[in-house]
C-alpha cells in the first residue's frame, strides 16, 4: 500500500521461543506527516528568527556597556545555539523529503522482481568483510546473503586476520571462520541438488503435452520442502540473544512463512480451476533451483605478500575487487607467497568477474528480497548513472539494555533522514551494506604502491569512514547515490558504553578530512543554484559532529542574562524539532518518552564526538592516519578508557554549580537548562554507564598511564578492546 510500511507479525518457534519482530514502522499518512512537518519547519523558522532578535538585542546592550567575558560568553552561546537550531531545521527537511518520496513509494511486485528468473541475469557477487568476528556473529551473515534471492550469486567471505596467529585462542577462532564458508556451501549444494534434479525433469517433460494439474501439486510439494528444511533450521538454532531472534525470525522462518504461502497458492489453483501456464511454471522451477545456487568460498589477502596488508576494512574490499574477472597462481619468491596473474591453463584460482558487488559487514543480516529489489533498481534505465544502491540498516530489535535500545533508537530514526536526503540526491554511501556498480568502482580506481608493490584502490582509506570519502569520490564523477526507502536490513548496535565509544569514536574520525574535497566539487560543479540543496545537506551531514563542541559550550559556559525572553523563545524553538523526533521514535517501534531519554543519551556522545574530531586534526597536521578499531560485539562488558567515565562524572558537578550560579543571577533559563542537563546526566551515569565497572576500568587505564617503565607490563591490552573475561562472558 502506498504511503506504509509493514512489518509481519511474530511467529512462536517450535520449543515456545518468541521469534523476532523488526521495528514497527506503523502505517504513515504521509500526507499528513508532510503538513505537519511544514508546520513545524515554519514555526522554528519563526521562533529561530524572534530568539536571533531577543538575542541580538542582549548582545547589543552588553557590547555597550562592555560586557567582557560575558559579551564573549553571551557570543559563544549565541553561535552554538545557532549551530544547533540549523541541525534541527535540517532534520526537518530531511524528514519532509522522505515522506515526500514515501507519498509516491509503490512496493514492486513479486512479478517484476522474479522477472530475473527469466532471463540472464547480471553476474553479483557478495562480499563480507571479516576481522576477528565471533563465529556465529560470521554465521548469521552468510546464511542471510546464501539465503538471500539471486540467481547464480556467488558469497566470499575476506578473512583479515593474521593468517598465523600464536595465541591459542586466535587460532581456534580462525579455523572456526574458515570452515563455515565450507559447511554453508556443502549444505546450499545437497538442496540444491534436490531442485536442479527438479528442473531438469520437467524440461523433460515440457516434450509431452503440459499437465497444469500435475504442475502445481508439485510446485505445492516442492514449496513446502522448502519451508519444511528452513523450518528445521530454526528449530535446530539454539539461540541465546536478540540476534539470534531475529535471525530465526527474519532469515529463516519469514522465507519459510512465503513459501508456504506460495505452496498454498498452488493449491488454491487446482481447487478453483485456474490453469497454471507452462511458462509459468518454468518459472517456478528455474527460481526453486535458483533459491540455493548460492557459491560460497572465502579469501585471505593477507596470505599473499604482494596484495594490500593496510590494516582496514577498505583495503580487504579492495584487494579482493581488483582480482574479479582475472585468473591467477601462487608463486613463491623470497620465501613469500604471491599471487601472480596468469594464463587460463596455469591458473590455481579463477575469481569470477561481477557486474555488481554486494557489501555487507559481518555483523549485518540482509533480508531475503535484498538483491532482487536492489538489482531490480539499478537495472532500471534512469538508474544508468546509480553508483550505489543501498538499503540504510536497521539497528535489531529487542535490545536487552537501555543503551543498546536507545543506540538502536537512533539509528533507526536516522534512516528516516538518511531516506529524505535522497530526495535532494544528497545521500552517502552507508558501508555496512550496499549494492555497488562494478562500472563506477573502476571509474575511481587508483593505483597506490603499498611496501614497493602496486595495488587497486577503489574505496579510499585515508579517512576511517571510507564510505563517505568514496561518496563524495563518485559525486565527483557524476554518478548518484540511491536509498531505497524500504528495510531490508539490519546491523549490529554496540552493546555496551566500551563498545558505544570505539564506533562513535571512529565515526567521528574523518568526516571533516573530506569537506576540502567537498567545496572543491561545489566550486567546480555546473548548475551551482540547482545543487545547492544537495551541497548544503552533503556539507552538514560531514560537520554534524562539530555540533558536539556547540553543545559542550553551551553547557560549559553559563549563560547568565536574567530577561525571560530567552526562556520562552528557546522553549518554542526547540519544541518542534522534539516533537516530530518523538512522533518519529513510536513510528519506529519506541515510546515517545524515549525523547527524553535520546537527549541523555546525546550528552554522552559529546566527549566521544569531540575525541573523534580530535584525532581528525590530529591527522590533518601529522598526515598520520589514525588506525582502525573494529567495534566489539561479543557479549560482556568492553574496557573504557579513563577520559570518558572522568568527564561524565565531572559533568554533574558542574551542571549543579551553574544551575544554582543562574539562580543567583536571576538567569532562569539558564537555571532551568542546566537543571535538565544535571537530571540527564545522573540518567546516563545510572543507565547508560556502568559506573563501578568504568570506574574499575578507569583506575586500571591510570595506573597503566602514569606507571615508570619498569612497572608497566610488557605487554598491555588496549582499553578499547574487550577483556578476557568479557570473551569468556
Amino acid at each position: 500500500m502506498a504511503g506504509t510500511l509493514k512489518f509481519s507479525r511474530a511467529k512462536k518457534l517450535s520449543d515456545g521461543r518468541p521469534a523476532a519482530e523488526p521495528p514497527p514502522v506503523r502505517s504513515l499518512n504521509a500526507s499528513r506527516e508532510i503538513a505537519m512537518t511544514w508546520l513545524a519547519i515554519v514555526v522554528e523558522v519563526v521562533t529561530s528568527i524572534a530568539v536571533a532578535y531577543g538575542l541580538w538585542g542582549i548582545l547589543h546592550q552588553r557590547f555597550q556597556r562592555g560586557g567582557g567575558l560575558l559579551l564573549a560568553a553571551d557570543i559563544s552561546f549565541a553561535l552554538s545555539l545557532f549551530c544547533l537550531l540549523v541541525g534541527s531545521f535540517i532534520y526537518q527537511i530531511t524528514r519532509l523529503g522522505f515522506f515526500l518520496r514515501l507519498r509516491d513509494h509503490r512496493p514492486f511486485s513479486r512479478d517484476k522482481l522474479e522477472a530475473v528468473y527469466d532471463s540472464e541475469p547480471h553476474s553479483l557477487a557478495v562480499l563480507v568483510p571479516s576481522y576477528r568476528e565471533e563465529e556465529s556473529v560470521v554465521r548469521h551473515t552468510l546464511m542471510s546473503a546464501a539465503l538471500m534471492e539471486y540467481p547464480g550469486k556467488r558469497v566470499t567471505l575476506l578473512i583479515d586476520d593474521p593468517p598465523d596467529p600464536k595465541e591459542p585462542e586466535h587460532q581456534k577462532s580462525l579455523a572456526a571462520v574458515r570452515k563455515l564458508p565450507r559447511e554453508i556451501d556443502a549444505m546450499m549444494r545437497r538442496q540444491e541438488k534436490i531442485y536442479l534434479a527438479e528442473l531438469k525433469k520437467f524440461l523433460e517433460r515440457a516434450r509431452m503435452p503440459f499437465d497444469p494439474v500435475f504442475e502445481s501439486r508439485r510446485l505445492a510439494r516442492l514449496y513446502r520442502g522448502v519451508a519444511e528444511w528452513l523450518e528445521q533450521q530454526a528449530a535446530s538454532y539454539k539461540g541465546v540473544d536478540h540476534y539470534d531472534a531475529i535471525y530465526v525470525g527474519r532469515i529463516l522462518l519469514e522465507p519459510a512463512r512465503d513459501h508456504r504461502e506460495r505452496a498454498a497458492d498452488f493449491e488454491t489453483r487446482n481447487r478453483s480451476a485456474v490453469n497454471l501456464s507452462q511458462a509459468q511454471a518454468e518459472h517456478e522451477y528455474r527460481r526453486l533451483a535458483a533459491l540455493f545456487s548460492a557459491r560460497l568460498n572465502s579469501f585471505e589477502r593477507k596470505r599473499y605478500e604482494n596484495l594490500s596488508h593496510a590494516s582496514n576494512k577498505a583495503m580487504n574490499l579492495n584487494s579482493y575487487v581488483g582480482l574479479l574477472g582475472r585468473k591467477f597462481r601462487e608463486v613463491i619468491e623470497s620465501g613469500k607467497l604471491h599471487l601472480v596473474e596468469c594464463a587460463d591453463e596455469l591458473a590455481q584460482i579463477t575469481v569470477p568477474d561481477a557486474d555488481y558487488v554486494i557489501t555487507v559487514d559481518a555483523d549485518s543480516m540482509l533480508l531475503s528480497r535484498y538483491a532482487l529489489a536492489l538489482t531490480h533498481i539499478m537495472d532500471q534505465p534512469e538508474a544508468e548513472r546509480f553508483a550505489v544502491v543501498q538499503s540504510p540498516f536497521s539497528a535489531v530489535p529487542g535490545c536487552p539494555s537501555s543503551l543498546e535500545r536507545i543506540a538502536g533508537a537512533q539509528t533507526d530514526v536516522q534512516w528516516i533522514a538518511s531516506q529524505g536526503s535522497t530526495y535532494f540526491n544528497a545521500s552517502f554511501w552507508v558501508g555496512a551494506n550496499a549494492l555497488l556498480r562494478r562500472a563506477a568502482l573502476e571509474d575511481i580506481c587508483e593505483i597506490v604502491e603499498e611496501r614497493g608493490y602496486p595495488v587497486r584502490r577503489y574505496i579510499h582509506d585515508r579517512t576511517l569512514v571510507e564510505d563517505t570519502e568514496s561518496a563524495i569520490d563518485l559525486v565527483v564523477r557524476g554518478w548518484q547515490i540511491y536509498n531505497h526507502p524500504e528495510r531490508l536490513s539490519y546491523s549490529a548496535t554496540p552493546r555496551d558504553f566500551g563498545a558505544l565509544v570505539i564506533q562513535r569514536r571512529r565515526w567521528a574520525n574523518g568526516p571533516l578530512l573530506i569537506v576540502p574535497k567537498l567545496l572543491r566539487y561545489a566550486v567546480s560543479a555546473s548548475n551551482r543554484r540547482r545543487r545547492l540543496p544537495e551541497i548544503s545537506l552533503r556539507l552538514y551531514g560531514l560537520t554534524s559532529v562539530s555540533s558536539a563542541i556547540a553543545m559542550a559550550l553551551m553547557l560549559a559556559i553559563p549563560y547568565l542574562d536574567s530577561r525571560p525572553l530567552p526562556l520562552i523563545w528557546l522553549i518554542l524553538a526547540a519544541l518542534p524539532y522534539y516533537l516530530v523526533y518523538a512522533r518519529d521514535l513510536k513510528n519506529c517501534g519506541y515510546q515517545r518518552s524515549d525523547v527524553l531519554r535520546m537527549y541523555a543519551f546525546n550528552l554522552l556522545l559529546i566527549p566521544i564526538s569531540i575525541a573523534g574530531m580530535l584525532k581528525s586534526l590530529q591527522q590533518a597536521i601529522t598526515g598520520i592516519p589514525s588506525p582502525f578499531v573494529r567495534t566489539p560485539k561479543v557479549p560482556g562488558r568492553t574496557a573504557v578508557p579513563a577520559i570518558y567515565t572522568l568527564v561524565l562524572a565531572l559533568a554533574f558537578p558542574w551542571f549543579a554549580y551553574s544551575a544554582i550560579l543562574a539562580l543567583r543571577y536571576g538567569g532562569y533559563a539558564m537555571m532551568a537548562f542546566q537543571i535538565v542537563n544535571a537530571a540527564s546526566i545522573l540518567y546516563v551515569l545510572a543507565s547508560f554507564v556502568h559506573l563501578p565497572s568504568a570506574c574499575k576500568d578507569a583506575m586500571a587505564d591510570l595506573s597503566i598511564r602514569f606507571a615508570t617503565e619498569d612497572e608497566r607490563p610488557s605487554a598491555v591490552p588496549e582499553p578499547s578492546r574487550p577483556s578476557l573475561a568479557a570473551h569468556r562472558a
